[in-house]
């Protein structure tokens, strides 16, 4: 990609056939060998550290979210409660790009290439922001996505298997996670899992079950997530609409990460974390009556988190495993879903080049009580089924695609929305 970065910094390149006299070719891990290229061509090779500083980037403060679930709640909580405190604050990761309550580009990778977070960030300045907050993905980690920027808090969510297609094992995986927490920089880490490695030097931490920075003593999740904080001498209790244990963990990052960043009264931080409403597609309630939930759960630690959080109704979910991503995940899915779930409906996700019926068969290994499978290839008539088959007082919930508009089958991207299908179902009834 090429952008005009202005500030006498003019147009910027990634890609060395794009290079020319006048234009900066950014040099990053992933297209280092063009550098001869670029600069026979003309252009001035810069470095992420060199154009992050000549851009003035380190007047903005830069929050970086990582772990395999909770990323997305966790960066949208820290934005949404810093924007209710008054600061002017930006948003990068799966959504998309806002800044101040704007969306300004729509939904990208997690962690896009180093040059358009860089472009981000000089949008997110330009509009005076305060906070840059942002999803970091393992593979933006491992593939230098943010080389050369400085964060000024690093957040840890969890550590469970996904990915493993990319990074061969589990351990490799985790050891890409903790080095991101590497540095003397000020970290933020979940007490209650000893997976990471970090370095301890101006690290915090948050927890429920653990003693934490900001440990949670007491907290009760009927009709939504609600609690008690301590920090050393200071409690604050706190209350919010969203639902699930994992969002008691999430909810708790975005408030402990405010805290350090801002140090605001921790009251004030926990009075504005509960006007935040939550993030479409996570936990996202589409009908009361009958319960449907829409989540974008699609690994085992996942599912489990969503399924747990609604233990005390009886529960069908409908969900299936994006295909040309990680095979291994997929039995250890479906056990997670079938070892809660009253009834499994194992349909198509995001089959992409894969066969969706041997995805499908790759799931039902994982579930010994094959009575309680079904499988439906069609996504749309699986939904339908389940919603058919659905009991008075029994909940739906939907996994794996959340707030996606889209399925990918083959080399298409064909419409499709689970909320949708879902409100169209029940306008026929």
């Amino acid at each position: 990609m090429t952008v005009d970065l202005g500030s006498g910094i003019g147009r910027v390149t990634d890609d060395s056939r794009e290079a020319k006299e006048g234009v900066l070719f950014l040099s990053t891990v992933q297209n280092r060998n063009y550098e001869a290229e670029a600069a026979q061509r003309g252009a001035q090779i810069v470095g992420g550290a060199e154009l992050y500083k000549a851009l003035g980037l380190d007047r903005i403060e830069t929050v970086g979210i990582t772990g395999t679930n909770g990323k997305t709640t966790t960066a949208a909580a820290i934005y949404s409660i810093l924007l209710d405190l008054g600061y002017k604050t930006a948003l990068q990761g799966t959504r998309g790009l806002f800044i101040s309550d704007e969306r300004v580009e729509e939904k990208s990778l997690t962690t896009p290439p180093l040059l358009a977070t860089l472009s981000h960030m000089a949008e997110a300045k330009r509009r005076g922001c305060d906070f840059f907050v942002m999803e970091v993905s393992s593979h933006a980690i491992d593939q230098g996505r943010i080389e050369g920027i400085a964060f000024a808090l690093k957040i840890h969510t969890n550590i469970t298997s996904d990915h493993l297609d990319y990074h061969g094992s589990i351990e490799a995986y985790r050891a890409v996670k903790s080095s991101f927490f590497q540095d003397d920089g000020k970290k933020l880490v979940n007490r209650d899992e000893e997976i990471l490695e970090f370095n301890p030097k101006n690290a915090y931490s948050y927890g429920i079950e653990n003693p934490a920075t900001y440990k949670i003593m007491a907290y009760t999740l009927g009709g939504g997530v609600s609690g008690v904080m301590k920090h050393f001498e200071t409690v604050v209790p706190f209350e919010t609409s969203l639902h699930g244990f994992f969002n008691l963990y999430n909810l708790t990052a975005a408030v402990a990460a405010v805290h350090i960043l801002t140090d605001e009264d921790l009251g004030d931080i926990c009075e504005a974390a509960e006007n935040f409403g939550g993030v479409a597609g996570r936990m996202e309630t589409v009908s009361t009556d009958p319960l449907v939930i829409v989540d974008f759960a699609h690994t085992e630690d996942g599912i489990k988190q969503v399924l747990d959080s609604l233990r005390e109704k009886e529960i069908r979910v409908v969900f299936g495993a994006g295909g040309d991503r990680d095979r291994s995940k997929r039995p250890a899915m479906g056990r997670a879903a079938a070892a809660i779930a009253k009834k499994v409906y194992i349909t198509s996700d995001n089959p992409r080049s894969e066969d969706p019926e041997k995805i499908i068969e790759e799931i039902a290994e994982g579930i010994g009580e094959k009575e309680k499978i079904e499988k439906i290839l069609d996504r749309r008539e699986a939904i339908e089924r389940a919603m058919a088959e659905l009991l008075p007082g029994e909940a739906l919930l939907i996994l794996g695609k959340g707030d996606e508009t889209w399925q990918e089958i083959g080399e298409e991207k064909i419409p499709f929305d689970d909320r949708e299908v879902v409100r169209e179902i029940l306008s026929r009834r």
